[in-house]
């Protein structure tokens, strides 16, 4: 759906409004491809470089407004509303390599046996998105590649996203969601931006 130069293109918005951010400056504007103008969910997510340690990630699951809308914002979310962190630091910004994920809209798991939830979920491929009651949870899809989940487990962290218990995937009324995504990362900080093959990636890892 998305190519590779519109991948980059997004990787590097988003580097320049978390940048501007921090620095308090006025960002870039940049040519838009008729796609980034389109509405689809999209997460930013940023790392430590070189230990790769996560260091904010927000977005939207839905695709609810233009993804240059919802780019521009999640950058900024990521950088500096994350709960579980600071905000970044102009100091780190050389430190801190950009991702950003490109969502498919969420598709609902219909299963007739909560245990079957696990046979519709495939690894290097589907992000999940938990829902109970007014708790909710998400997990994009390379979050099981990297910490070697399989299918239960990785239905398992993303209750614990959510604030439910793990096995709560196995209880009537849960629903389960998935959902894919085109992933778009740089090298280093401010480098080269690829495409991230998650199924290759799996297949690696064993």
């Amino acid at each position: 759906m998305f190519s590779d130069g519109d991948g980059e293109l997004a990787v590097r918005m988003a580097r320049n409004v978390v940048e501007s951010h921090v620095k308090k400056t006025r960002p870039k504007d940049f040519p838009l491809p008729p796609i980034l103008k389109e509405k689809s969910g999209v997460f930013v997510t940023l790392s430590t470089y070189p230990a790769g340690d996560l260091r904010g990630c927000i977005g939207y699951p839905e695709p609810i407004m233009p993804l240059v809308d919802a780019l521009r914002d999640a950058a900024i979310s990521a950088a500096s509303k994350d709960p579980r962190f600071p905000p970044v630091r102009e100091g780190e910004l050389d430190k801190i390599t950009v991702e950003v994920s490109l969502l498919t809209p969420p598709a609902e798991i219909k299963v007739k046996k909560p245990i079957e939830h696990r046979n519709h979920v495939k690894i290097g491929e589907d992000g999940l998105i938990i829902q109970r009651g007014f708790a909710r949870g998400l997990l994009l899809p390379q979050v099981p590649v990297e910490w070697k989940w399989d299918a239960e487990e990785f239905l398992s962290q993303c209750c614990l996203k959510a604030g439910l218990m793990p096995d709560a995937w196995l209880q009537q009324g849960t629903k389960v969601f998935k959902f894919q995504a085109e992933v778009f990362s740089e090298a280093r900080p401010g480098g080269d931006v690829k495409r991230r093959s998650l199924s290759e990636e799996n297949g690696s890892r064993g």
